[in-house]
């Protein structure tokens, strides 16, 4: 890792300011509650084919812009990653609007200087070390060596990318990039969570169903919308439906979702701390933004190990899937920016090898003995 001040550039709308949730209550003030207004239902940045389209007009109101909330945190978020990094704003907004974008921004966040603030649309040409975002498209253009997905409900079934849910995680995603914080060298012998990271079809869920043969370790329950399979067990997942479990993820009842096949997946601390609590590891298949949580939250008592395997071997696992082609597409595209996160892990292990070899470094990286396998 480099130690030198990061350039990170953050975009504006949904980063900073409320953009698609403050023009949804506006249509709402106009046209009363329709079920498509609610935020839950933008599946993008483009047309939804319903009256929640009119939001994008107010994208180029120079008052709209002028007016948007701020986000809870926002200023303080700002202040706190200007004492780690050149900060700059990346934004794009048509040209009627570029003077009200600049004076609040300057009058928000004063401790970014002026001539930081970056108004066009080419994102894609600008220099930096970590760059957040909440639009899949400027993620998946972006020249920084880091581009970081914020999850919104617009980007939620795209999985394995380097992504965060709240400013916390993303400043301790930028201390992990930038190497600049002093932490303890990782100790689960009392205790800790195992992450394990990696595209689809790396051996996670083998790996990990052959430590938890090991009385030490133990897989947290995980929530899904999806139904129970043939033959699966009521304990396998926790069940539940598509309303219960965004009531939940709203509640902060989550420290990571994601989207599979349409299905939501969630983990859950309330699941994990009783494993830890116990003097247990709680060793848990999750993708990077879950992963960047966990180790936020339990510092030393986490380690991240990052699953790789031949690139062939993981498009062939995908296609042998029964899910659909969309899914299927969806994880294929994902594979190059998931490749990136074993920069962010302790470690990593390869499952050409067989899941054994897995499991035999990962005991020795953690400096515990194997012990006989419950019968």
């Amino acid at each position: 890792m480099r130690k030198y001040r990061l350039r990170i550039g953050l975009d504006v709308d949904d980063i900073l300011y409320e953009c698609n949730s403050y023009a949804l209550r506006l249509l709402k003030e106009k046209y009363g509650n329709a079920p498509s207004l609610d935020i839950n239902n933008i599946t993008g940045w483009g047309l939804q084919g319903n009256i929640a389209d009119e939001r994008i007009k107010y994208f180029s109101d120079p008052d709209f812009v002028a007016s948007q909330p701020l986000y809870p945190g926002a200023a303080r978020f700002v202040s706190q990653l200007c004492k780690i990094a050149d900060v700059f704003f990346v934004t794009a907004v048509p040209p009627a609007c570029m003077t009200a974008r600049a004076e609040r921004l300057a009058a928000d966040f004063p401790d970014v200087p002026p001539g930081n603030i970056l108004i066009g649309t080419r994102k894609d040409i600008v220099n930096l070390d970590i760059l957040l975002d909440d639009g899949i498209h400027n993620i998946s253009s972006s020249q920084a060596s880091y581009p970081v997905l914020m999850r919104r409900p617009w980007n939620n079934d795209l999985s394995g990318l380097l992504s965060v849910n709240t400013y916390e995680d993303f400043i301790h995603l930028a201390k992990m990039v930038g190497n600049s914080f002093v932490g303890k060298v990782p100790d689960l012998h009392k205790g800790g969570v195992l992450c394990l990271v990696g595209p689809s079809g790396t051996g996670k869920t083998e790996i990990a169903a052959a430590l938890t043969e090991d009385k030490r370790f133990e897989k947290p329950v995980t929530t899904t919308t999806r139904p129970r399979a043939a033959g699966e067990t009521k304990s396998a997942y926790r069940f539940v439906s598509t309303e219960q479990f965004i009531k939940q993820k709203e509640n902060g009842e989550f420290i990571e979702t994601t989207v599979y096949g349409k299905y939501y997946f969630g983990t859950s601390e309330k699941h994990i701390a009783p494993i830890v609590d116990s003097g247990r590891i709680a060793v848990i298949p999750i993708d990077i933004c879950g992963a960047v949580t966990l180790k936020n939250l339990y510092g030393a008592k986490a380690v991240l190990v990052f699953t790789e395997r031949n690139k062939r071997d993981i498009y062939m696992n995908i296609i042998k899937r029964q899910i659909s082609d969309e899914d299927k597409i969806s994880r294929m595209m994902s594979i190059d920016f998931e490749l990136r996160n074993i920069e962010l892990c302790d470690f990593s292990v390869n499952f050409d090898s067989g899941t054994e070899k897995c499991v035999e470094k990962i005991y020795s990286e953690l400096h515990m003995k194997r012990e006989k396998r419950n019968v």
